[in-house]
């Protein structure tokens, strides 16, 4: 049940429909338009809202679907009905297109798939449509709405005989008229013309009686008279008698045809009404996309909730003007079942009211929403609205007598499957007295537990929704600094009419509102500035969340971008390892052939003196060659060792230039220098070495240690790698330096596991080992060791 009769114009439905109207191509899709009713069957709105929502994914995702000829043809049916009428040429040529459009609809969903579109596929399946039928008929008419000359033979011959006469007649004439230009008896630019449906000459007024004939007309000045020459009568003649046989037989083949036709006329005008539903359909669809409506998720429960919901004549008039319409959001479920929203004049509290009842309106009426998608929208018997002046001269009622006399039309029938909509309850009438009234009626609706929206600025209608539980407050939001409305309804609070900020704004004398506030009562004016503080209040930490959510935002990016950046390098580093493998794989490869192929040799050459001295001689100058280039990695501070200048004899403590190997030299042979690096021996061209003092020998000698030579080419770095590194005794940080330079070696050299020793204790360093361990993505496990060979004091790392 809806109520009052004229709850259309109240809620603005009567426009949507218009609307909908001017997107029908179609008087059949207008006929739909206008038989739009609410309905109460949850089976046959979701029927009707799932086909708008299918023909909506229609308009935005394909392209063939027909969109011309929608022409209602039900009045040539029912004149193709009555025995002895037929149809023209021009209402089958009508009748032929609009039944080819009808066929495309029904061939495009039938090359669908069921489930792509469920509900319009189910509507075509109630139309049946005769091929042969359609065919029939384009034989008979072609594509300008004319019979065929093939419809019948008796039509083709007929036809044929007009035009051999036509052209007899026409070569004739202009033989006539040719003559009666040289006589001088026509104008030199004259020609043929037909007059009454014969052709005539025109022949200047004074010669009209040089030339036997009829004339059949004259021109407006009389000075031009159009003289059909008598010689050619019988021929004319002829061809108005083939023109009337040939009419006769074009009825004659109508008549057939209509005949042919009547049969099916029950099945074309459910197919008519099949393409005046697709049109009905697919306006409501546009108009959809216009508003940018959905479908929602449908319960049969009666609730709201609301996510993001618009008045969709709001946002069509605000789109034109480049303005963005304030969404509402709303939640009346069985734990609050009522919203009483306060709030300041012009403030949005009818628009906001006039949006629920419209949308639910529209929404059991068949067509989809303006909201959020995730939105839930519920079903509900009746929607009362007691919106607007209802004042009735006819029934003698009053403002405020029409508003109870509907208050007692809501009490009478409202129940828990019921939505009213109540817009500015209880005025009219003396305030204290209305306001009584309004609150003893709020009170019965809500025993009712009917569902329900109203606006009010009465305070103790506030003060009953704080403490009624199923009843809540909402308020119209309000910009108490620069004194204007924001248009949102923020649920959970009520609202101040800022009635006295407002007369402040206008201008009103200052002791004319101070006088104001004082008869207002204390009371009165406390609340309405508790109230407005709580607007500012909430108005600063609004700003504030705001404030924090773009941190959080600039936090993430950092962090994702910090992220990928980490991972890129991990990616460019292990890249880097692989190749470094590869390549030392190589080296060492080469080098072992070249050992063999030398030491062959030398087999050979049976341990020749200078043979061998030569073999060794190109052994080493081939070590050379693969010798590693200096790195140019940037070396912090403290670690750059000082070089001081000097020639280089056996004893010099040296560095290998660029890098900082260091050692000391033990045998000097012309340009060849061997030196000892640690326990380890190598042959240096000198032009590479450079000379260091000895405090900067010891100085770098410890603080590396014996383990980290840095510089040594990757051959000997393999030969002499230990996979086991023992850090009992060393501090944290000393210990993780040590174990990433110790690891990068491993991965280096290719070795698969490796034991790190740390001992037992506390566990603190083998924990922060372990943690640092994880860091590598090249490690495939970290387990302790063998019970009886340090169980965990000691971290068994394998590598992948």
């Amino acid at each position: 049940m809806v109520y009052p009769n004229n709850l259309e114009e109240k809620l603005g439905f009567d426009k949507i429909r218009e609307l909908l109207k001017a997107a029908c191509v179609s008087t059949l899709g207008q006929s739909y338009v206008e038989k739009i009713k609410f309905s109460t069957k949850f089976d046959l709105v979701e029927k009707l809202v799932k086909q708008t929502a299918e023909f909506k994914d229609i308009l935005v995702q394909e392209e063939g679907f027909p969109r011309q000829n929608y022409i209602d043809t039900h009045d040539y049916l029912s004149k193709a009905a009555l025995e002895g009428a037929f149809l023209s040429e021009r209402e089958f040529f009508e009748l032929k297109i609009s039944l080819v459009t009808i066929r495309e609809c029904l061939q495009f969903f039938a090359n669908k798939e069921e489930q792509a579109y469920p509900y319009l596929i189910e509507l075509s399946h109630s139309v049946e449509l005769d091929r042969n039928l359609i065919k029939r008929i384009d034989e008979v008419v072609d594509d300008r709405g004319k019979v065929r000359d093939t419809a019948s033979p008796e039509l083709n011959n007929i036809r044929r005989r007009i035009i051999v006469e036509q052209s007899n007649l026409r070569r004739r004439l202009d033989e006539i008229l040719s003559s009666a230009k040289k006589d001088g008896l026509v104008k030199e630019d004259a020609s043929l013309t037909l007059r009454e449906g014969r052709m005539v000459i025109p022949v200047k007024a004074e010669n009209k009686r040089r030339i036997k004939g009829f004339v059949h007309d004259q021109s407006s000045t009389g000075q031009t008279v159009y003289l059909e020459p008598a010689e050619i009568f019988d021929t004319n003649n002829e061809i108005r008698e083939l023109e009337y046989r040939e009419r006769d037989e074009v009825v004659r083949i109508l008549m057939e045809l209509t005949n042919e036709v009547r049969p099916h006329i029950g099945v074309l005008r459910r197919a008519y009404n099949y393409l005046g539903m697709i049109d009905f359909i697919r306006a409501k669809a546009r108009f959809a996309l216009d508003t940018q409506s959905v479908l929602p998720t449908m319960l049969q429960q009666p609730i709201v909730d609301w996510t993001d919901a618009r008045h969709p004549l709001l946002y069509l008039s605000f789109k034109q003007q480049a303005k963005q319409v304030v969404p509402l959001t709303l939640l009346l479920n069985q734990e609050q079942k009522v919203l009483v929203v306060s709030g300041p004049n012009a403030g949005g509290k009818s628009v906001s009211l006039k949006t629920v009842g419209l949308l639910q309106y529209m929404f059991q009426s068949g067509l989809l929403v303006p909201m959020y998608e995730n939105s839930r929208i519920g079903f509900f018997r009746d929607i009362f609205i007691d919106i607007g002046d209802e004042q009735s001269l006819e029934n003698d009622l009053s403002t405020y007598s029409s508003h109870l006399t509907n208050m007692k039309h809501f009490l009478r029938h409202a129940d828990e499957r019921s939505l009213f909509l109540i817009d500015e309850f209880g005025t009219g009438t003396e305030p204290s007295l209305g306001a009584a009234i309004a609150e003893a009626i709020l009170e019965k609706l809500d025993q009712s537990q009917a569902s329900g929206v109203i606006t009010t600025h009465y305070t103790n209608l506030k003060f009953y929704a704080e403490n009624a539980p199923r009843i809540i407050n909402g308020a119209m939001r309000f910009d108490v600094e620069n004194l204007e409305p924001l248009y949102m309804l923020e649920m959970g609070k009520p609202g101040s009419s800022f009635a006295f900020e407002i007369a402040r704004k206008i201008g009103l004398p200052r002791e004319v509102i101070q006088r104001a506030q004082k008869k207002a009562g204390r009371k009165q004016v406390d609340f309405d500035k508790v109230l407005r503080d709580l607007e500012i209040e909430k108005k600063d930490f609004e700003t504030k969340n705001q404030q924090l959510t773009q941190r959080n935002e600039l936090l993430e990016k950092t962090t994702a971008h910090y992220q990928s950046l980490k991972e890129h390098l991990d990616n460019e580093r292990k890249k880097i390892m692989n190749q470094a493998k590869e390549e030392a794989k190589r080296l060492v490869q080469q080098a072992n052939q070249r050992i063999e192929e030398t030491i062959r040799q030398i087999r050979e050459n049976k341990a020749e003196k200078q043979a061998t001295k030569e073999l060794r001689k190109d052994l080493d100058s081939y070590k050379e060659e693969f010798k590693p280039e200096a790195v140019a990695e940037p070396v912090p501070e403290d670690e750059v060792v000082k070089v001081v200048g000097g020639k280089i004899d056996v004893g010099s403590l040296v560095r290998i230039k660029g890098q900082n190997t260091i050692g000391e030299v033990v045998e000097v042979k012309g340009k060849d220098v061997h030196m000892r690096i640690g326990d380890l021996k190598s042959k240096v061209k000198l032009n590479r070495l450079e000379k260091i003092t000895r405090k900067e020998f010891r100085k770098q000698t410890q603080e590396t240690g014996p383990s980290k030579i840095k510089g040594l080419d990757l051959t000997e770095k393999m030969a002499h790698f230990n996979s086991r590194l023992d850090l009992r005794g060393k501090r944290g940080d000393e210990a993780l330096k040590i174990v990433e330079v110790f690891i990068d070696d491993a991965i280096l050299v290719g070795t698969h596991e490796v034991q790190i020793v740390h001992g037992k204790g506390d566990g603190i360093l083998r924990n922060l080992i372990r943690q640092r361990l994880k860091d590598f993505k090249e490690i495939e496990s970290i387990s302790d060791g063998h019970a009886d060979r340090g169980g965990d004091g000691i971290s068994v790392v394998r590598l992948k």
